[in-house]
C-alpha cells in the first residue's frame, strides 16, 4: 500500500508539534508553518491548546510525499495525557520519536520507546534542536544506544550503516568480504527491511524550527517505516479518538484494519450482555458521514486508512467494529499509565449540577479512563485523573466548551484492598419470595499483582449453567467495593456450593445474591489496604543526587538504581503515590529546571490503614440485606444494573 500510519511522539518540549508543522509545510499540505508559542499550530485545534501552547489531544493530519500518503498523528508530550498517547498507538503501524539534542534521552523518552517495543511498533528517531549551541547529536546517539538498549543506526554515518547491515545480513556480508560491494542502494534496501520489521531503528538529526533535516526525515518515513500489513476482507476497525463537529455532532476517529466502512452502512454495535440469558445485546447504527484524515468527505474508509466517522452515537473510545481477532495488538486502556487519583467535581452554581454531570459524562466517552461517576447516596460527582496539569485542562475545557464553572476537591489516592486470610462467604437468598439463590464461596488471598481469578466446582444439577454464568457476570460488581470501600484485587474466588430451586428461583436471583455472598466472605477474612507505588525516574545534575535520595526516603520510598551518564545522573526509585503527589514542583525547583522526571505505576503493596484511607461506600452495603435486596431488585427492574 502507498500508505503510512505514523505517530509523532516525544518527551514534553522536545519540539514534536513544530516538527509536524514542518513536515506538513514541506509536503505542501499547508502554506505556512504554524507556531506553538503563538497558538497557530495546525494540530493544536482546541482553544486550550492554543492558549497554553501544549498538545492535550492527539490530532491526525494527512500529507503526501513521493506518491505515499502519510496519516500523521501528533500526540501530547506531557505524561498527564498518556491516555491520548496510548490510544494513538492502537491506530498506528509505526512511530517517529523526537529527542531533544540538548537534553538527550529523558524519562518519558524511555517510557515511550518501551511502549513501542511492547506493541511491536517499528520506529525511527529524529534528534531535534540540533542547531542550538549546546546541542550534541553524537552524545544523544550514544545515550540512545546505552539507555534504550536497542540497535540504533545513524543515517549520517555511511560506514556505520554498512557495518551494521553486513552484520545482520549474510548476503551483504558476503559481498562486502568479496570486495564486490555492496553499494549504498543495496545497503539502504537491506536496512529498510530490518527497520520495517522493527529489528533496527534509523536515527537522523536536524532542526524542526529551521526546517533542516526534515526532508531527510520524510524520505526515511517513507522508506524505513512499514505500510499497513496485508488485510482481510472481513471488517475490523477501532475507534481511537473522538471529535466534535459544529454541524455533524460527535465523530469518532477510526483506523480500519480489515474490510471497509461506507456512508449509510448499517453497523451492529455490541451494547452489553443480557443478565438473564447471557446473550449479547446488539443495537444497529447507521453511518451518516465519513471524512478522511485531511477532512474531505470521502464516503468510504478502506483497510489501512484513518478517518472520522459520524452517526455512531455515544460509543466509547476503544470500541472495536467487526472481527477483533484481526487487530495487530490488544486494545487495553490504562496499560501505559492509569489514573491513580480521584477528585470531586463541584459546580460553581448549584443549579448547574445536572449540566456538569452531562458534561463530565461526555468527557468520559472521549476519555474512558476519567470514569466520571455520580453517587446518589453521597451526592458527589467524581472523576479519576492523572495529575494536576490534566485537572487544569479539564477546568478550562468545562469553561470554554460547556460554559460551566467547576471547582475540584482535594485529590484522593485510589487505593485497592484484598482479603487478609482465607474465608468462606455464604448467602441464602430465599426471602422475600419469589426468590431462591444459595451460594457458598471460598475466597483466598492471591499473590500481589495477580488480580482476580474465578472457578466453579458446583455441578450443573445443583446450580444450572445459566445461573452460574450470572454469578461470574456479577463478580466484578461484587468486588468493585470491599469492606474498606476500595476495589478488591489479588484474590482467588471459588464457587464451592449452593443450589437453585425449580419453582422459586427468579431469573436474576443469582445476580442479586452474589455480592451478598462475596461481602460476607470479605468480612470474615478481614481486609488489607493496598497503596499504589510509582516507579520514578529522575535525570538531574550530579550535585542534586544527595537531596533527591534524601527526599525519596522522606516519602517512604526506596532507591533501586543510580546511573551516571557524562554530565547527568539517573536515579530510579519506588515511591508511594500518597507521599509524592507534589514532588514534581519540588524537583523542578531543586534542579532549576535542568532535570526531568517520569513516573509509572509499579505495583500495589500493603499499607497500614493509618497511612491510607477508607473510601465512602457507594450505594447500599450488600450486608445490609433488607435495604440491599430492595435496591438491587429496583435497579434490575429499571434495567440500570451495571
Amino acid at each position: 500500500m502507498s500508505i503510512r500510519n505514523i505517530g509523532i511522539f516525544a518527551h514534553v518540549d522536545a519540539g514534536k508539534t513544530t516538527l509536524t508543522e514542518q513536515l506538513l509545510l514541506l509536503a505542501g499540505s499547508i502554506r505556512q508553518a504554524g507556531s506553538v508559542d503563538k497558538g497557530t499550530a495546525h494540530t493544536d485545534d482546541l482553544p486550550v491548546e492554543r492558549r497554553r501552547g501544549i498538545s492535550v489531544r492527539a490530532s491526525c493530519v494527512s500529507l503526501t510525499w513521493k506518491g505515499v500518503r502519510i496519516h500523521l498523528i501528533d500526540t501530547p508530550g506531557h505524561t498527564d495525557f498518556s491516555a491520548e498517547i496510548e490510544r494513538s498507538l492502537w491506530a498506528l503501524d509505526a512511530a517517529v520519536l523526537a529527542v531533544d539534542a540538548c537534553r538527550g534521552v529523558q524519562p518519558q523518552t524511555e517510557t515511550l520507546f518501551a511502549a513501542f517495543r511492547n506493541q511491536g511498533l517499528p520506529c525511527l528517531v529524529f534528534i531535534n534542536k540540533s542547531d542550538r549551541p549546546e546541542a550534541d547529536p553524537e552524545k544523544v546517539f550514544r545515550q540512545l544506544k546505552r539507555r534504550l538498549k536497542a540497535p540504533f543506526v545513524s543515517l549520517w554515518d555511511d560506514e556505520a550503516l554498512t557495518e551494521y547491515v553486513c552484520g545482520a545480513d549474510d548476503g551483504m556480508l558476503e559481498k562486502y568480504v568479496s570486495g564486490l560491494g555492496p553499494d549504498r542502494e543495496e545497503v539502504l534496501e537491506s536496512f529498510s527491511a530490518l527497520s520495517c520489521s522493527g529489528q533496527a531503528h534509523a536515527v537522523l538529526y536536524g532542526s524542526a524550527l529551521k526546517g533542516t533535516g526534515v526532508e531527510a526525515l520524510l524520505d526515511a518515513m517513507v522508506r524505513f517505516l512499514p505500510a499497513p500489513a496485508a488485510v482481510s476482507e472481513r471488517l475490523c476497525a477501532v475507534a481511537f479518538a473522538a471529535c466534535q463537529d459544529r454541524l455533524m455532532g460527535r465523530g469518532l476517529w477510526v483506523r480500519v484494519f480489515g474490510g471497509r466502512l461506507e456512508n449509510r452502512m448499517p453497523l451492529d454495535v455490541l451494547r452489553g450482555t443480557d443478565p438473564v440469558t447471557g446473550e449479547k445485546v446488539w443495537a444497529q447504527h447507521k453511518i451518516s458521514q465519513i471524512r478522511d484524515a485531511s477532512g474531505q468527505d470521502t464516503g468510504v474508509l478502506n483497510a489501512g486508512e484513518v478517518g472520522t466517522v459520524y452517526g455512531l452515537g455515544d460509543l466509547t473510545i476503544g470500541y472495536v467494529f467487526g472481527d477483533e481477532a484481526l487487530l495487530p495488538r490488544q486494545i487495553r486502556p490504562g496499560t501505559l499509565k492509569a489514573p491513580l487519583i480521584t477528585v470531586q467535581v463541584l459546580p460553581q452554581r448549584k443549579e448547574d449540577m445536572q449540566a456538569l454531570r452531562e458534561a463530565c459524562r461526555t468527557l468520559s466517552l472521549e476519555d474512558p479512563l476519567l470514569q466520571a461517576r455520580y453517587e446518589k447516596a453521597t451526592g458527589e460527582l467524581r472523576m479519576q485523573v492523572m495529575g494536576k496539569i490534566q485537572l487544569e485542562i479539564l477546568k478550562e475545557t468545562l469553561e470554554t466548551r460547556f460554559g460551566l464553572g467547576a471547582v475540584f476537591g482535594e485529590p484522593r489516592v485510589i487505593y485497592k484492598e484484598t482479603i487478609a486470610s482465607r474465608a468462606t462467604g455464604f448467602v441464602a437468598y430465599t426471602m422475600p419470595k419469589p426468590c431462591w439463590a444459595v451460594l457458598e464461596f471460598d475466597i483466598c488471598p492471591a499473590p500481589r499483582g495477580s488480580g482476580v481469578s474465578y472457578t466453579s466446582m458446583v455441578p450443573a444439577r445443583d446450580i444450572l449453567p445459566r445461573y452460574q454464568h450470572q454469578v461470574e457476570q456479577a463478580l466484578p460488581k461484587a468486588l468493585s467495593q470491599g469492606r474498606l470501600g476500595w476495589e478488591v484485587t489479588d484474590v482467588s474466588v471459588t464457587l464451592v456450593g449452593g443450589n437453585h430451586h425449580l419453582i422459586h428461583t427468579h431469573p436474576l436471583d443469582f445476580i442479586v445474591a452474589t455480592p451478598m455472598g462475596i461481602q460476607d466472605g470479605l468480612k470474615r477474612g478481614g481486609s488489607v489496604l493496598l497503596e499504589p507505588i510509582l516507579k520514578m525516574r529522575f535525570v538531574m545534575p550530579p550535585e542534586c543526587i544527595g537531596r533527591v535520595m534524601s527526599d525519596v526516603q522522606l516519602m517512604r520510598g526506596e532507591v533501586t538504581q543510580t546511573e551516571s551518564d557524562e554530565d547527568a545522573v539517573t536515579l530510579t526509585a519506588l515511591v508511594p503515590v500518597a507521599s509524592s503527589m507534589d514532588y514534581p514542583e519540588t524537583f523542578a525547583s531543586l534542579t532549576g529546571g535542568r532535570g526531568s522526571m517520569s513516573a509509572s505505576l509499579h505495583s500495589y503493596r500493603d499499607c497500614p490503614l493509618a497511612l491510607g484511607a477508607e473510601c465512602p461506600r457507594r450505594g447500599v452495603d450488600p450486608l445490609d440485606s433488607a435495604k440491599y435486596i430492595l435496591a438491587a431488585r429496583s435497579a434490575l427492574e429499571g434495567d440500570i444494573y451495571d
